[in-house]
């Protein structure tokens, strides 16, 4: 496994991200003087040509549902650039045949969809009696 590389001196301040996951981005060391561009023992590692992740699952976009009755379960899908309903119709199936999904997060989606529906019942249960009301 390749290891994580951060900026210089990301633990010790907190302008360059100390417990900020996000603003731990890496930057190349340009200093004269700098250990790390140096590549010294004991500083972090730099980037460069060597370091190679494993790809031991394929990666297949998906743009339809009816594009995953082709993909088996050792595959891993990435959704396309689609709408809310073939979003989550496309999840609904490939929760059913197992495969995983590289860019979506199936709990805070189905948690967001879930909420999503109740938003819309009670709008239109509201909707309803306000209508009988009226009548």
């Amino acid at each position: 496994m390749p290891p994580t590389f951060l900026r210089r001196n990301t633990d010790s301040f907190s302008r360059l991200g100390k417990n900020k996951r996000k603003k731990q981005v890496w930057r190349s060391p340009k200093g004269r003087h700098n250990k790390m561009r140096l590549k010294r023992k004991g500083y972090p590692s730099v980037v460069s040509i060597g370091y190679k992740t494993e790809e031991s699952k394929k990666m297949i976009l998906v743009n339809s549902p009816k594009e995953l009755e082709k993909i088996g379960k050792e595959d891993m899908i990435i959704v396309g650039k689609v709408g809310n309903r073939k979003r989550t119709e496309i999840v609904n199936k490939a929760k059913e045949k197992g495969i995983k999904i590289q860019n979506i997060n199936l709990k805070k989606f189905t948690k967001k969809m879930n909420k999503e529906k109740q938003e819309k019942s009670s709008t239109e249960k509201k909707e309803t009696t306000k209508t009988e009301t009226k009548k």
